[in-house]
C-alpha cells in the first residue's frame, strides 16, 4: 500500500459523499472524536462507493469491473489511480493509521456483487451471511477504529449489523421490488405461500405481511441481543454503535399495523440527528 499523502480535500470529499448518500451513518460520526471521525468517514465513504455501483451500471459486467477495482486496490495491485481517488486515498490512510484488516473490506465488495443480479436471496441463512459480511463487518471495522478489537465487540458488531441489515431490507422493499430484486429470502416467501411476482407488482397480501412479520421478529431478537451486549464493551467504543438507536426507531415505524410496505417512509435528517443525540446522552451509551 502506498504511503503517499492523500489529496488535501480527500477528507472533505468523503464527508460530503457520506452526508449526501448515507446521512444516518454520517450523523453517527459526529459523536466520535475528530481523529477517529476521519477514519470512520473513510470507511463509510468506501461503503457508499460500493453500494452505489448497483445504480451506476445497467449491466452486471461493468459493475463487477468496478468492484474488482476496489478489491485490486486493497490488495495493492492499483497504484497511481488509487492516490488520485479521494475515497481510496482516505481508506488507505485509515487502514494504515488504525491497522485495519484488509480482508473484510475486500469481502464487503465481493458480497455486493449479489446486488448486480436479479437472483433471489435463497434462504434466511444466506441473508444473514450477506448482512454479516456487509453491515456487521462495517460495524466491526468502525469499532476497531475506536478500541482494540475483542470478542465482545465483535459479537456486538455482528448482532448490530444483522438488526440494522434486516431493518434496511424491509425498508428498501419498495425500491428493490421496483427493480425486480428480491432480498427477502425465497425460503420465507415459500413458507408463507407468497409469490415473488406479487412482490414485484407491489401487491399487499396477508402472505407478504407474514413474511415481513417474521423478518421483524428476527430483527427484534438481534436488536435485543445487541442492546444487552452494549453494556459489556468499553464506553469509548459505544459511539460506533449509536446507529442502534436509529434501528430501534426504524423498526418501530416499520412494525406499525396497517403500514403499506411498498410506500417509502424515510426518516428526516432532523429526526435522525435528534434520535442519535438523545441516545448519545443516555445511560446506555454513557454508563
Amino acid at each position: 500500500m502506498s504511503d503517499a499523502a492523500p489529496p488535501p480535500d480527500a477528507a472533505a470529499f468523503c464527508a460530503d459523499l457520506v452526508r449526501s448518500h448515507d446521512f444516518p451513518r454520517y450523523a453517527a460520526t459526529l459523536f466520535a472524536p475528530a481523529a477517529e471521525r476521519r477514519a470512520l468517514l473513510a470507511l463509510h465513504a468506501y461503503h457508499v462507493e460500493i453500494v452505489r455501483v448497483r445504480d451506476q451500471v445497467s449491466q452486471p459486467l461493468p459493475g463487477e469491473i468496478r468492484l474488482q477495482w476496489w478489491t485490486d486496490m486493497l490488495s495493492g495491485h492499483v497504484h497511481g489511480s488509487a492516490e488520485g481517488n479521494p475515497v481510496a486515498a482516505e481508506l488507505l490512510r485509515a487502514i494504515r493509521d488504525f491497522e485495519l484488516p484488509v480482508e473484510p473490506l475486500s469481502l464487503l465488495a465481493e458480497e455486493h456483487q449479489f446486488d448486480l443480479y436479479n437472483d433471489p436471496m435463497p434462504t434466511m441463512t444466506a441473508l444473514e451471511g450477506y448482512l454479516a459480511a456487509t453491515c456487521s463487518s462495517l460495524f466491526a471495522l468502525a469499532a476497531r477504529v475506536m478500541v482494540t478489537p475483542s470478542s465482545e465487540v465483535e459479537h456486538l458488531a455482528r448482532h448490530t449489523g444483522l438488526a440494522q441489515g434486516i431493518v434496511q431490507t424491509i425498508a428498501n422493499l419498495p425500491r428493490d421490488a421496483a427493480h425486480r430484486q428480491l432480498f427477502l429470502p425465497q425460503q420465507l416467501l415459500d413458507s408463507h405461500a407468497c409469490r415473488a411476482e406479487d412482490v414485484f407488482a407491489g401487491k399487499q397480501s396477508p402472505q407478504l405481511g407474514a413474511v415481513l412479520d417474521q423478518l421483524i421478529g428476527e430483527a427484534r431478537q438481534h436488536l435485543a441481543t445487541a442492546s444487552s451486549l452494549l453494556a459489556q464493551v468499553p464506553i469509548s467504543v459505544r459511539p460506533a454503535f449509536l446507529p442502534l438507536s436509529q434501528v430501534r426507531t426504524d423498526l418501530k415505524r416499520l412494525s406499525q399495523p396497517g403500514r403499506d410496505p411498498f410506500t417509502p417512509q424515510p426518516s428526516s435528517r432532523l429526526r435522525t440527528l435528534w434520535t442519535l443525540w438523545r441516545a448519545s446522552r443516555s445511560r446506555e451509551f454513557t454508563k
